[in-house]
């Protein structure tokens, strides 16, 4: 039986997304279309490929005005963690890739990213401020065991004592527990991991390929106890869907140490709303249609709102609601009440090789 784009189950299974549907720049649609033969039931599984891709840049930068950053590092395009709610699918549209199955399963990963970093912080106007790791796509999904593009910026990083954040998903980071450790030792790292939902089922279904919540919290005990600030995300918060949780998941990751929290509401941005929407109807059409109501009072009537400030939170009943509670639940769990300022004073820039020493 075909369902979702062409798409069967045996085929996606262990995958976010239900469909393959073709991104907003492609002038056509394509379907895979069963021919009477039965043809589709020959084809394999979706199986996970990574092209390498030498980036000239690795530093990104921004000027929003609404997240605490103006410099970031993505070693990966693409996500194999699978997460059906993904704001940064929409990026693989540029690839002339699908934001759909295409982004989980067609990976790029940017090979030469310390070496390119080395050269950018080496530049003579330079100035140090944090870069964060992981606003795009995990800095720690599964084929960073493999190719350890991660770990060798750190350690660019962590060799010239410039400040990095992290945001994660991923028990994978306890890896570079070494560099960290070092690292937070001088007031350079902090390390936030998203905790989505407690709930296995939901889990299983809305981000099928990311560590459960039971390691990630074990995660960020573990990276409490070896000094390292952090800090849970509960990200997204969907509506009648996860935002009972916001109050069990901010306790059990301050009983796990953590100082700092947030947290970000759905976002639906371009072909996310379609994929999401297939999602919902597929796992959970008892509540679909009350999940995209609540969603689309939070977002002035629309699936998204892309609104400098309003787009993390929304605005409206929903939306304040959500806020306040996490508030409350933050403040009697203590949490917030120390933010960590990373140092910047010790940042020494590289030395390349055939480069004159800097006098000053």
């Amino acid at each position: 039986m075909l369902e979702r784009g062409g798409v069967t189950p045996k085929r996606r299974r262990g995958r976010g997304s239900l469909s393959n549907r073709s991104g907003r720049f492609e002038p056509l649609y394509r379907l895979e279309t069963d021919d009477g033969w039965e043809s589709l039931g020959e084809l394999e599984a979706l199986s996970t490929r990574v092209q390498e891709e030498p980036a000239r840049k690795i530093i990104t930068r921004n000027q929003s005005p609404d997240i605490g950053f103006d410099r970031s590092i993505n070693a990966y395009r693409g996500c194999e963690h699978g997460c059906v709610y993904c704001y940064a699918r929409p990026t693989h549209a540029y690839m002339g890739l699908s934001p759909g199955l295409d982004f989980e399963t067609r990976l790029f990963a940017k090979t030469n990213a310390a070496q390119a970093l080395e050269r950018e912080l080496a530049e003579a106007k330079y100035t140090p401020e944090t870069i964060a790791l992981g606003t795009n796509t995990d800095p720690y999904q599964p084929i960073e065991r493999r190719y350890r593009i991660t770990r060798r910026i750190l350690s660019v990083l962590d060799r010239v004592s410039h400040p990095v954040a992290i945001v994660t998903k991923s028990a994978l980071i306890l890896r570079d527990l070494d560099i960290l450790s070092s690292m937070a030792e001088r007031g350079l790292v902090k390390v936030a991991l998203s905790v989505t939902t407690l709930d296995r089922k939901l889990a299983r279904a809305m981000e099928p390929r990311a560590p459960t919540a039971e390691k990630r919290l074990a995660a960020l005990e573990a990276l409490s106890q070896a000094g390292i600030p952090t800090a849970v995300m509960v990200a997204p918060v969907i509506p009648a869907l996860n935002d009972a949780e916001i109050e069990t998941i901010l306790a059990r990751a301050s009983a796990a140490g953590v100082s700092e929290a947030g947290f970000v509401a759905l976002r639906l941005p371009l072909e996310i709303s379609d994929l999401f929407g297939e999602w919902l109807e597929e796992n959970y059409p008892d509540r679909a249609a009350k999940v995209m109501s609540l969603m689309r009072s939070m977002r002035g009537g629309k699936n998204y709102d892309a609104e400098w400030g309003a787009r993390m939170r929304g605005q409206g009943p929903y939306a304040w609601q959500i806020a306040r509670r996490f508030e409350l639940a933050a403040k009697r769990l203590h949490l917030n009440e120390r933010t960590y300022k990373l140092r910047t004073d010790l940042f020494e820039p590289p030395i390349l090789k055939g480069q004159q020493m800097r006098l000053f």
